[in-house]
């Protein structure tokens, strides 16, 4: 059915791309009655249009808070032509049908962003704008709602091809994509007061997103996807891509792997190469470059096609170094003109600037079906201070430093994990597995593999307690010398007995770590 445009309501914040649809509902002779600014705007683009206090009798009051809040605008936008009881009473009232309503809202999240005061983010949330938005996208058999000026173009359309119509495929579309709006609106809302009140939990939780675009396909190639940022203090991701084709859902997983790790090391130049949203190499080293190399000597074979990330800018000589192997991603703090040139002969390898990149440390979710899991994010660091030394031997001033990197990498980790480093380097990394002895297993036949030489007097640090004493035989027998790990097993006093009859060191964290 469509629907023949008389009467227009326009009332935006956003005024941006107005005079294109103001040029059509003119040509069209449709009525526009406004507001406020909009008012202001249309007037001075030279077009008519009838004031809403002039249109409704009605003063604006309150500070502008109730203008749009009238009897005349609500009967007209919710008016069912045919019923024939709402016929009566709107020709009694002499109230005139509204057809066409395009609104958008206060900025109420960039008032978020760019104010501190209370007072006018509470000015910033609009009531007018989503009540009319509601009505008119309840009542879209009668009554078409544009929220987006993206879909100007196609209101544009939709009165060229009908005259001066709209057909109800196109008016449901709208409703759909206002209700959208409201409840993306609303849930801002929602989420500062959360945030204001520090109630992370609340008795209903809703999450709001704004997406960013439509990526190639999911996890596989059958399987659809997008990307949404979901940030009240942020409208974009906080990092730029210079360089490479699009980036996948795949990449975006590890991506968020690397940057993870990364956020533990502030001050010294740090490595992570991620494959599988698991880290295959970590290194921090006063050189840029021994942290790339040392990262990637950790697992060479599975760092391929992984991702590289960086918490250093990237120089001509680390770019040589990274461009022998072939990489889907690189992060970094940015990149000098001789690196990025490098970089960007190969068209596949995708170039990120993390510069501005602020880690969110606040909650994780995981979906499932029709619930969903939510928790603190794992952002718990080791404490010196809380340290157990469980074995008669101890560790040095140095070795606890060792145990301190050991035990960040293995956090970000999937259980069970187990991480054997030396020299603040990755050398084997078990991950993923269903027993702790075969991640023992992996993680050691990697260092062995690759690593050999180093594998004498290192460190091997557990996300979880050793249920058994053959996960530390194992590590002992490669020739790890220290073990970190949270203890509180029943089977802790075997353990440390195996421990110290090899005369290893041993240390409890007394936190767990798992990562699923």
């Amino acid at each position: 059915m469509k629907l023949k445009i008389k009467n227009a309501l326009i009332s935006v914040s956003d005024k941006t791309e107005l005079n294109p649809i103001l040029k059509i509902l003119k040509k069209f002779k449709i009525n526009i009655i406004s507001s406020g600014g909009t008012y202001a705007s249309i007037k001075k683009l030279g077009y008519d249009c009838t004031e809403i206090s002039k249109f409704t009798g009605f003063k604006e009051m309150l500070n502008g808070r109730v203008k749009t809040l009238h009897p005349k605008i609500h009967a007209g936008i919710l008016y069912d032509r045919n019923n024939k009881k709402h016929k009566i009473e709107m020709n009694n009232q002499k109230f005139l049908p509204i057809d066409l309503i395009i609104v958008n809202f206060y900025p109420f999240q960039k008032t978020v962003i760019d104010s501190k005061n209370p007072k006018n983010i509470i000015e910033n949330i609009d009531i007018g704008g989503p009540t009319m938005v509601r009505a008119a996208a309840k009542n879209f058999k009668d009554v078409t709602i544009i929220t987006d000026k993206i879909d100007y173009k196609e209101l544009a359309d939709q009165f060229k091809v009908n005259r001066g119509k709209t057909n109800l495929i196109f008016r449901e579309k709208m409703a759909r994509k206002a209700f959208n709006f409201t409840a993306y609106y609303d849930s801002i809302i929602a989420e500062w007061f959360n945030q204001k009140l520090k109630i992370k939990f609340p008795e209903t939780k809703v999450f709001f997103g704004k997406k960013l675009q439509k990526l190639r396909y999911g996890e596989n190639p059958h399987q659809d996807s997008s990307l949404y940022i979901s940030d009240l203090y942020q409208d974009n991701l906080g990092f730029k891509q210079v360089g490479g084709k699009k980036l996948s859902y795949n990449n975006f997983n590890d991506i968020y792997a690397g940057l993870d790790i990364l956020s533990f090391e502030k001050k010294i130049p740090t490595t992570v190469i991620i494959k599988h949203a698991n880290p295959c190499g970590v290194a921090s080293d006063k050189s840029p470059l021994l942290s790339f190399k040392k990262s990637q000597l950790s697992d060479p074979i599975s760092a391929f096609g992984g991702i590289v990330a960086c918490n250093f800018k990237i120089n001509l000589n680390i770019a040589k170094e990274i461009n022998k192997t072939f990489f889907e991603v690189i992060l970094a703090q940015g990149f000098n003109k001789d690196a990025l040139k490098i970089f960007k002969k190969k068209k596949n390898m995708r170039i990120i600037d993390i510069s501005q990149f602020r880690i969110n440390n606040k909650l994780s979710l995981k979906i499932f079906n029709n619930s969903f899991l939510l928790q603190d994010k794992d952002i718990d660091t080791l404490s010196k201070k809380k340290l157990k030394f469980v074995t008669k031997l101890k560790p040095s001033s140095k070795e606890i430093q060792e145990i301190e990197f050991a035990y960040k990498v293995c956090k970000f980790v999937k259980s069970n994990a187990i991480v054997i480093t030396k020299d603040r380097a990755t050398i084997g990394i078990g991950a993923g597995q269903q027993n702790r002895l075969d991640s023992c297993k992996i993680a050691s036949q990697k260092a062995k593999k690759f690593q050999p030489k180093k594998l004498l007097n290192s460190v091997a640090a557990s996300d979880a307690f050793f249920p058994f004493a053959d996960g530390i035989k194992t590590l002992i027998n490669s020739g790890v010398k220290i073990i970190v790990q949270p203890g509180g097993s029943i089977r802790d006093k075997e353990v440390i007995d195996v421990a110290n009859k090899a005369r290893i060191k041993m240390v409890f964290t007394g936190k767990r770590h798992f990562n699923h």
